[in-house]
C-alpha cells in the first residue's frame, strides 16, 4: 500500500453504520462485539464483503469455502476487515428446470445484501456457468470497488489412455452407447473419471468462456480464469485478491471505472476468439445492461467477422483443455496475439491500463493457442443468424458444427416441448433421416421454463448405429458451452410468446445458411398469418411465487433474459443507517 492515498475512516461508507455517535452506531459496534471482533480489528478500516456461492452440491463451487479463508488473509494483510457472506449456489449439474431460472435471484441477492450492509468493497467468489455473470450483474447494479474470483477448472479426466473433457466427452460417449458401441461397464468407469476434483468444466464451456470474459472485462487479476481449482496458485490468487480489494477501495477504483463500453467489446472479442460459449451471448448483454452499456447481437456478428479463433481447446478446438490453456499462457498469453483488436488504454482492478496489463505476456505453445497466421477457424466461433424463422435474431456456434451442415435444407420435425422429444425421438413413424431439420419449441426463456440447456437435441438411434453423428437442430432453448453439433439456439422471439417457431409444422422446409447468416422457413407470409390465427398461447406455468415474478418481468434471449424491472434505468438510493 506504500504510495497509494488511504481514505480517510469518515470517507468510508462503512463509517455511516460504525462511525457516528447516534444509537445506531452504538447498536452495530456492539453487536460486532458480540460478533468476536475487536475495535481495533475493524473500526476506521475498509470492510469487504466475501460473496461465497459454496455449497455440498455443487461440485463446481465446492473448494470456495477454502478459498474465502484466502481470501481474508489477504484483506487482513492489507488492512481491511474481512465479512463472509454466503450466497445462492447455481449448480449446472442439479438445480432444476435450469440454474439459469435463477440467474437474477442471485444478481437479485447480490445487489440487496451489498447495498443494505456496511460494505466498502466486494469480492465475489463464482464460476459455475450463471454465477459468473449473476454475482457481476448484482454487483454493477450496486457500483462498489469489486474484484471476481473464478472458481478455476477441475483436473482433465482419464479414461483407458484417453483425456477426457467434462461434457463434451459426455455427450460422445453416451451417443456411442445408445449405438451400441460401448456397454454399462465402459459407462461405470467413465462415471468415475470424467470429473477428477473440484472445479468446473475443464472445456471451453460455459463457465470457462465466461470467466475468461470476467477476466477480459478487468474484473480478475491477470490470468486468473484459468489456474486449475486445485493449484496451490489458486490459493495464492484468492489471497492477492484480497490483498487487491483494499487498494482499490482506498483508490475507490468501482465497477463503473472498469465495465465500461470499451470492456465489453473486447469481452466479446475474447469470447469470440476462444471458440466460447453461446450462453456467453445472452450474459455479456445482461451484465452490460447492468452496467449502463447497450450491446446487441448486432455487436457480436460485427466483432465476429474481424477476430480468428486461436485457442485450440475443446470442443470448439480439437485437442486441449484448460489446463493446457493456463500452462500455455493462458488469457494473458492469448490477449497478447490480438493487440490490435483490444482496447488497451482503459483500467482493470489490477492495472491503470490493459496494456500495462499484457506487458510481457507470452504464448508458450502456439498449439494450444494459435498464431494469427494458423487459427483454428478465420472467423469468431459464433455467428447471429437473422431470416423468417427469428426475425430477432438466432445464434450457433458454427466451429463445432460439421462443415457439410453449414449450408443445409431440410424437411422439418417438430416436437412441441422436450419431454415429447424424448419419449418419441426414435419413433420410425416421425421418417427422421440425416437430412431431416428437428426443431425444439417450449424451451424458451418462458416456455422452459428458464431456457434450458435442451439445445443439442439426441439423434435418433438408428441414424447413430448408422454413423451419424450430427444434423441440424433449431431450438429457442439454449445448450451447454461443452456440447457441440450444427444447433441453431436462442431463437426469438421464443415460441412461447408466439415467435415464428411456434408455427413450424412437420414437413416444412427450413434452409441455414451460415455463410450468408439466415435461417428461413419456407412458407408464405399469408399461410404464416393464417397459422397464427390459430394459435394460441400455451397456459400460464407459475400461480405464485419466484417463477410468476419470473415470468412477468423475463426479457428475451436477444436482450439478455434480465428482468425488466432490474435491467431498466434509475438510481437506488443507499440506505440510511444512523
Amino acid at each position: 500500500m506504500t504510495g497509494i492515498p488511504r481514505k480517510a475512516p469518515e470517507e468510508l461508507r462503512s463509517h455511516q453504520w460504525y462511525g457516528t455517535e447516534g444509537l445506531r452506531s452504538f447498536s452495530h459496534r456492539a453487536r460486532t462485539r458480540q460478533l468476536g471482533y475487536l475495535p481495533e480489528e475493524h473500526l476506521g478500516k475498509p470492510v469487504i464483503a466475501i460473496l461465497n456461492t459454496w455449497s455440498d452440491i455443487n461440485p463446481c463451487h465446492v473448494h470456495l469455502r477454502d478459498r474465502a479463508q484466502a481470501v481474508k488473509r489477504g484483506v487482513w494483510q492489507a488492512g481491511g476487515f474481512p465479512l463472509e457472506f454466503p450466497v445462492a449456489t447455481l449448480s449446472e449439474t442439479f438445480q432444476k428446470p435450469t440454474p439459469m431460472l435463477y440467474r437474477n435471484l442471485l444478481a437479485m441477492e447480490t445487489e440487496e445484501l451489498l447495498r443494505s450492509y456496511p460494505v466498502d468493497g466486494a469480492v465475489l467468489l463464482g464460476g459455475c456457468d450463471k454465477s459468473t455473470p449473476a454475482l457481476l450483474m448484482g454487483a454493477a447494479s450496486v457500483d462498489l470497488p469489486t474484484v471476481f474470483v473464478p472458481a478455476g477448472p477441475m483436473l482433465p479426466g482419464h479414461w483407458r489412455g484417453e483425456v477426457l473433457g467434462s461434457g463434451t466427452d459426455m455427450w460422445k460417449y453416451w451417443d456411442d452407447k445408445r449405438a451400441g458401441l460401448i456397454g454399462d461397464c465402459e459407462m461405470s468407469e467413465l462415471e468415475s473419471g470424467l470429473a477428477r476434483s473440484p472445479g468446473h468444466c475443464m472445456t471451453m464451456g460455459t463457465a470457462s468462456t465466461l470467466t475468461a470474459a470476467a477476466e477480459a472485462l478487468g474484473v480478475t487479476l491477470p490470468g486468473a480464469s484459468s489456474i486449475p481449482a486445485v493449484d496451490s496458485g489458486h490459493d495464492r490468487m484468492a489471497a492477492a485478491s484480497g490483498l487487491r480489494i483494499v487498494e482499490l477501495v482506498h483508490r475507490d477504483r468501482r465497477l463503473s471505472d472498469i465495465l465500461t463500453r470499451a470492456a465489453f467489446e473486447d469481452a466479446v472479442t475474447t469470447v469470440l476468439g476462444l471458440g466460447g460459449s453461446t450462453n456467453a451471448v445472452i450474459h455479456l448483454i445482461a451484465m452490460a445492461g447492468r452496467a449502463g452499456v447497450r450491446l446487441t447481437l448486432d455487436d457480436f456478428d460485427r466483432i465476429a467477422r474481424t477476430v480468428p479463433v486461436l485457442a485450440n481447446v475443446r470442443p470448439g478446438g480439437r485437442t486441449y483443455l484448460m489446463e493446457d490453456f493456463h500452462f500455455a499462457g493462458g488469457l494473458p498469453g492469448f490477449l497478447s496475439r490480438i493487440p490490435d483488436l483490444l482496447h488497451l488504454d482503459r483500467p482493470t482492478v489490477a492495472h491503470d491500463t490493459l496494456r500495462e496489463q499484457l506487458a510481457g505476456a507470452r504464448v508458450h505453445d502456439d498449439d494450444v493457442i494459435r498464431p494469427r497466421d494458423n487459427p483454428v477457424a478465420d472467423e469468431g466461433g459464433v455467428a447471429v443468424l437473422r431470416g423468417n424463422l427469428c426475425p430477432d435474431g438466432a445464434v450457433i456456434k458454427h466451429i463445432a458444427a460439421e462443415p457439410r451442415l453449414l449450408e443445409h435444407t431440410g424437411p422439418a420435425v417438430v416436437f412441441d416441448d422436450y419431454r415429447t422429444m424424448q419419449r418419441t425421438i426414435n419413433d420410425p413413424e416421425l421418417g427422421i433421416t440425416a437430412d431431416s431439420v428437428l426443431v425444439l419449441r417450449g424451451a424458451g426463456p418462458k416456455g422452459g421454463p428458464g431456457m434450458p440447456e435442451y439445445g443439442m437435441l439426441p439423434l435418433p438411434d438408428h441414424l447413430l448405429k448408422q454413423g451419424v453423428r450430427d444434423m441440424v437442430r433449431i431450438s429457442d432453448a439454449r445448450m451447454s458451452g461443452t456440447s457441440y453439433g450444427t444447433c441453431v439456439l436462442h431463437v426469438a422471439p421464443e415460441s412461447h410468446v408466439g415467435g415464428p417457431l411456434a408455427l413450424v409444422r412437420t414437413g416444412d422446409t427450413i434452409t441455414l445458411d451460415v455463410a450468408a447468416r439466415t435461417l428461413r422457413l419456407h412458407v408464405s407470409d399469408e399461410e404464416l398469418e393464417r397459422r397464427r390465427a390459430r394459435w394460441t398461447p400455451p397456459p400460464v406455468r407459475y400461480e405464485r411465487g419466484y417463477g410468476a415474478l419470473y415470468n412477468e418481468q423475463i426479457t428475451q434471449a436477444d436482450t439478455g433474459c434480465d428482468f425488466e424491472f432490474l435491467a431498466r434505468p434509475g438510481r437506488v438510493q443507499d440506505p440510511y443507517a444512523g
